[in-house]
């Protein structure tokens, strides 16, 4: 069973991806978070952003639809995060897929500017980010690296301590 904590980071995101507010997550809410995400980056990315978040609801599908109706529940996703503690694999990939498309420009880190519009695509709007992500910048040289991300990202979907950076990489929590 997912803890207090672990439901509490997982709504906050489901709340930010279920674009219509259905309760739902689908494959259209998928779709519309890489528009958002296409209309900050540029059409160029396009292809590219879309074919990693088109991953992701493929996989979130795979393990959450329970009852293959091709939506996602908050319930459903929690059933599988009270559990990815034994899919490291499958969050270690995921997070790797997002690693590449946050580093917008493939130098192998992710700067300040580029974790601030992963979150202004998630949420739809421009919220504070550099508390965060100076939290997240484990070294303090000014960027995340993938190993740091993938371990947020770790933190964040199979962690359960309120005080590990990557509880908020989306954000405060």
């Amino acid at each position: 069973m997912a803890s207090d904590l672990q439901r509490k980071k997982t709504s906050i995101v489901f709340t930010a991806m279920d674009v219509n507010g259905d309760g739902f997550l689908e494959r259209a809410d998928f779709e519309a978070l890489t528009d958002r995400w296409v209309d900050i980056r540029g059409a160029d990315e396009h292809e590219r952003l879309r074919e990693i978040m088109m991953g992701w609801w493929d996989a979130l599908r795979a393990a959450s639809d329970q009852d293959r109706d091709d939506k996602v529940t908050v319930d459903e996703v929690l059933s599988v995060v009270s559990n990815l503690g034994t899919m490291l694999d499958l969050v270690v990939a995921t997070a790797e897929s997002m690693f590449e498309a946050v580093d917008e420009d493939g130098d192998g880190a992710v700067s300040a500017p580029e974790y601030a519009r992963m979150i202004h695509a998630w949420i739809g709007d421009d919220t504070p980010t550099d508390a965060v992500f100076a939290r997240l910048d484990l070294d303090g040289d000014g960027s995340i690296s993938k190993s740091e991300f993938v371990g947020h990202w770790v933190e964040f979907w199979a962690g359960d301590d309120a005080g590990a950076p990557g509880t908020h990489v989306f954000g405060v929590v």
